[in-house]
């Protein structure tokens, strides 16, 4: 990828599918890079909901579930994503940060034996995850991310950091907490900020075991369980790799006499441990 008169250009050299939204400011010099859910029924809907002008809301860039990309506003340019917002010295964050919104429900209710979105759908356990928000105090159902779409944001936001200099890759919770929930526990956010700023391993997230967890050779049940047998609920670890829903994690406490424990977990039955 590449950036091209504040563009964003695929592997072919291409631009991405380019949408322009009217819903944008004047000129700005990005520092941060914000995540978002979009909390819609696709990436189409949302899409078009940016398209309109009564919407008074867009992002630079939308991407969906399969990874498809599509750009909205250039990136020298405000999008409405961020509304009432501040970071560190920072305030107004639209005036200061790039937005990538990615096709996600976001946050899910119980429904009988699956979990329903706001806006009426149902969906397996094996598409969510059940995780305390870092800001509330009781779990909820979040829907997983896809592989596609957290290896599209990594690229993405590592072309985006080499063209622009930013300074670090935030949340919509981070900038307004309290108002907003997104991208939620399901987004890898402390990974993600690890393999862009380089930071060293004492900053790869924490999280915790949410039930007795199976720790596994490999990233899914065809392989084999570790000999130190489950991890009980509680034990912290720390997220070093991604795999779709799996997670490879270090653990941080022994296990069964076990120490420097390392393996993988699906990674809906963990939540983050605050700082």
């Amino acid at each position: 990828m590449k950036i091209v008169r504040h563009r964003l250009h695929l592997h072919d050299n291409d631009p991405c599918e380019y949408r322009k939204s009217p819903c944008h400011g004047g000129k700005m010099t990005p520092r941060l890079l914000v995540i978002h859910f979009t909390a819609g029924a696709s990436a189409e809907s949302s899409i078009n909901w940016f398209l309109n002008p009564q919407a008074k809301a867009s992002a630079h860039l939308v991407i969906d579930r399969n990874g498809h990309i599509t750009q909205m506003v250039p990136f020298d340019t405000v999008a409405w994503h961020a509304g009432a917002s501040r970071w560190n010295d920072l305030s107004g964050l639209n005036h200061h940060s790039i937005g990538i919104e990615l096709d996600n429900a976001g946050r899910l209710q119980p429904h009988g034996d699956q979990w329903r979105s706001w806006f009426g759908r149902d969906y397996h356990d094996d598409e969510v995850l059940v995780a305390r928000h870092k800001h509330e105090t009781e779990p909820s159902g979040w829907q997983l991310y896809t592989r596609e779409q957290i290896e599209t944001t990594l690229e993405v936001a590592q072309c985006l950091f080499a063209r622009y200099g930013l300074e670090d890759i935030v949340g919509h919770e981070d900038i307004a907490p309290g108002r907003k929930s997104d991208p939620g526990p399901a987004f890898p956010m402390g990974a993600l900020r690890a393999r862009l700023l380089g930071r060293q391993e004492d900053s790869l997230p924490v999280m915790r075991t949410t039930t007795g967890l199976n720790i596994r050779s490999g990233p899914g049940v065809r392989h084999p369980l570790l000999p130190s047998g489950p991890l009980p609920q509680g034990v912290k670890l720390e997220v070093i790799d991604q795999d779709g829903d799996w997670r490879r994690v270090s653990v941080l406490e022994a296990v069964n006499g076990l120490s420097d424990l390392e393996g993988w977990v699906h990674g809906r039955y963990l939540e983050p441990v605050e700082a």
